[in-house]
């Protein structure tokens, strides 16, 4: 009971501190909090160095609540200061919020985020047809380290998205194609002979480029799919030979493979097509030739 007592004394004692003495309780406010806001995320990042664990998401959410917290005690503190203000600018409002929409729009782009949460920090994801990794983000903008879609390589360049459109562009999720992707290329060639001819002995060379990744795709396979909660991805090489306007033969290749390996892949494949392809054309124009297919 005397506990209580000296506590609520103890509590009104500062509120009246606080309230006739604004200014160097605010400055004391924030200096309390700024100091444990940092102990706290200093401890977080000594826990995720020793257990190598990613808490960027969470010294990042941490952070951005821990702001708007202060900026809520403050207005308490201020509370009647800025009623005042507020009536006194009463005829500005509309004004002002017009002025300010776009940062209110980014405001409430954060609070989608926050509710929706469509992805976190260290995600890749595709907005706007732009691609990157989330590298931070606050209430105003969501910072992206750039990726370029063709080699999946990091750009070097720092992309600053306002939240406004969070709510306006869909958001493409790309984390769980970060380590495998679905790489596709297409050859085009002068229709000089029969592809089908090479078909079998370039699938089977195909095959052999991908068979050193092939158990580990499939379990990487499952993850993806059990998570989407639908099966789409083949990890056999996907070979399709048709037509385009002009005439021309299209030889397009489909692979699950690593993204890393995705341009190698690539050139590898395209050279054994192309030495079947213009091995089969020699052996064509041999009067008593044999294909390559039936070598």
């Amino acid at each position: 009971m005397d506990i209580s007592v000296d506590f609520q004394a103890w509590w009104q004692q500062v509120a009246d501190f606080s309230q006739s003495h604004k200014l160097p309780a605010s400055a004391v406010l924030i200096i309390v909090f700024l100091l444990t806001k940092r102990a706290i995320l200093r401890l977080l990042k000594k826990r995720s160095k020793k257990t190598g664990e990613d808490r960027r998401h969470s010294i990042n959410i941490i952070e951005q609540l821990g702001n708007a917290t202060l900026l809520v005690l403050l207005i308490m503190v201020w509370s009647t200061e800025i009623q005042n203000l507020a009536i006194s600018i009463a005829a500005f409002m509309v004004a002002i919020v017009f002025a300010t929409r776009e940062f209110i729009q980014c405001f409430m782009g954060f609070i989608y985020y926050l509710g929706a949460r469509p992805f976190r920090v260290g995600d890749w994801i595709e907005m706007n047809n732009i691609r990157g990794e989330v590298v931070e983000m606050d209430w105003a903008k969501t910072a992206l380290l750039e990726v370029d879609p063709e080699s999946h390589t990091y750009t070097g360049k720092h992309l600053y998205i306002p939240n406004s459109q969070l709510v306006t562009q869909p958001i493409r999720n790309l984390n769980f194609l970060r380590r495998y992707t679905l790489h596709s290329f297409t050859l085009v060639m002068e229709p000089e002979t029969n592809p089908y001819a090479i078909l079998p002995a370039f699938k089977t060379r195909t095959l052999k480029h991908c068979e050193h990744f092939r158990e580990v795709a499939g379990r990487y396979k499952s993850l993806i799919e059990r998570h989407m909660e639908a099966e789409f991805i083949d990890i056999d090489p996907d070979i399709a030979i048709e037509t385009n306007q002009f005439a021309k033969l299209r030889i397009t290749v489909s692979l699950f493979c690593p993204i890393d390996e995705a341009h190698t892949l690539q050139q590898k494949i395209s050279e054994d097509w192309m030495a079947l392809w213009h091995s089969e054309i020699a052996t064509a124009n041999r009067p008593s030739g044999k294909t390559v297919a039936e070598e």
